[in-house]
């Protein structure tokens, strides 16, 4: 259940950072998050595997630092650079496995389908390069938002259309996977 939850609140955390500066001052938001984040860290350690674990890690580490920037500097920018700093440490993730495979999606599809034909392989090459693509253009929206718009805007964009992108990027995905899948057995 503490998972779960923590998961949630990650989901929502563009909207508590808004809620949460309506009422009190950065710093005492930035300690919440800090909080959050570190209980997901150790919720997490035990949960996921090695490569899964220095994937995420580096993200959850820059956003506790952006998080405790806020703490001592009492100024919600550097919340508002935690959506930033995941989708760069994701695109860096992501794209490490283009240079040193196998790719990052075809590591998650090793573990539903431990044997992968060529041609799967390829594709979850493909599918990697589309995810980094996604990361560099979620997080320069994301900078945009952070640095030039207003709280409400970023909250819009980081708490609800960044998500809903994500979602069609996936939908749409599975849809083209499952007709190369349907042209390969052809």
């Amino acid at each position: 259940m503490p998972t779960a939850l923590l998961a949630i609140l990650a989901l929502v955390y563009p909207v508590l950072v808004y809620i949460g500066l309506l009422h009190f001052p950065p710093k005492w938001v930035g300690i919440a998050i800090t909080v959050l984040l570190v209980l997901r860290v150790l919720l997490l350690q035990r949960k996921l595997s090695a490569d899964m674990r220095n994937t995420m890690y580096p993200a959850i580490l820059l956003a506790i630092a952006c998080a405790m920037a806020s703490v001592f500097l009492n100024h919600a920018g550097a919340l508002k650079l935690i959506p930033v700093v995941i989708n760069l440490a994701c695109l860096i993730g992501f794209a490490s496995t283009l240079r040193h495979p196998p790719s990052m999606i075809e590591r998650f599809a090793r573990l539903k389908e431990p044997q992968l034909s060529d041609t799967a392989v390829a594709y979850t090459r493909q599918v990697t390069i589309v995810w980094c693509a996604f990361f560099l253009l979620n997080g320069s929206v994301s900078l945009y938002t952070a640095l030039f718009t207003s709280m409400a805007t970023w909250t819009l964009y980081n708490g609800l259309i960044a998500y809903l992108l994500l979602g069609l990027l996936f939908a749409g995905e599975y849809l083209v996977r499952l007709r190369v899948k349907a042209r390969a057995s052809r």
